[in-house]
């Protein structure tokens, strides 16, 4: 428990650390997650622990804290799970380097990363974040970007070898406040009215079925909750079909907007940043409160 209130680890991790067999390490799991003080959850053949910090759990580790304060085998568990932080960044980087050439072929086509991240945050500067949900997080930059200005943030993924890397890069910039999670865009496994601000971040265009991902964004919108939306503007280039999985060539506004109206949401273009072959176009929906709703 000690162990896993300072990182999220696989069980195969925490039984690297703790030199036992994942079968004994999976049955003292299972006792601590029917007892309420360990959360699993399945990514892939991976499972991860993570404990919540709230109610029983949150009081056992307290007294964890001072049960162990100075153990020399929670030093030398705490040397061991340092190694493992350590291996993830490497991963992380390996996982750039061997994608670097293709996503650099992208980013030639539009604006800098620097200028679309600042007119992110330009556009969510009018109030807190609060509660950040990044769909298709992908590496999770936009955690990174948006995480230290939130109360807590969740980035969700399909892909487990794109998680491994998001929580390097997590890992490496210290955002213990940040988890990721498997899940779709089309089901998340947030709750209704859940979450501050969503974000779909150069996601959408991948989706076969944008309207159904902006409605299940708007789903777990609190009221007054923001969805921005990043991607590009209507193009004509087919290779980022053929060769990138884009299953979308762009979005008009008029198309984003009414998606967004249709899911409860007043929608907004934010901007349209010209440079290249490709405009990436910044939209930004907030979740009406349901009686204004009724009113309209």
């Amino acid at each position: 428990m000690a162990l896993v209130r300072s990182m999220e680890l696989s069980i195969g991790e925490l039984a690297e650390v703790l030199g036992q067999s994942q079968p004994r390490v999976s049955r003292h799991v299972r006792i601590l997650a029917e007892a309420g003080l360990l959360v699993r959850h399945k990514e892939g053949a991976w499972v991860f622990l993570r404990i919540d910090g709230a109610g029983l759990a949150g009081e056992v580790g307290g007294l964890l804290d001072r049960m162990l304060d100075g153990s020399a085998a929670v030093a030398a568990d705490t040397r061991r799970l340092d190694e493992i932080r350590t291996r993830r960044v490497a991963e992380m980087h390996s996982y750039f380097d061997a994608h670097a050439e293709g996503w650099d072929g992208i980013r030639s086509m539009h604006v800098s990363d620097g200028e679309v991240e600042a007119a992110i945050l330009r556009a969510l500067e009018a109030r807190p974040v609060g509660y950040l949900l990044d769909i298709g997080t992908g590496t999770g930059r936009m955690l990174e970007l948006l995480a230290p200005g939130s109360s807590g943030a969740i980035g969700v993924d399909r892909s487990a070898d794109m998680l491994r890397v998001a929580r390097g890069k997590l890992e490496a910039a210290r955002l213990g406040h940040c988890e990721v999670r498997q899940a779709d865009m089309y089901a998340l496994p947030q709750a209704d009215s859940s979450i501050d601000t969503v974000l779909l971040h150069q996601v959408l265009h991948y989706a076969d079925n944008p309207s159904a991902a902006i409605a299940e964004a708007g789903r777990v919108l609190a009221p007054g909750g923001r969805l921005l939306v990043v991607d590009f503007a209507p193009h004509t280039l087919e290779e980022l079909r053929a060769n990138h999985a884009h299953t979308r060539l762009g979005f008009a506004d008029d198309a984003v907007l009414g998606w967004m109206r249709e899911s409860g949401l007043e929608g907004r273009v934010v901007d349209h940043l010209k440079g290249g072959t490709l405009t990436v176009s910044i939209w930004l929906g907030e979740k009406t409160p349901l009686a204004k709703r009724k009113a309209a």
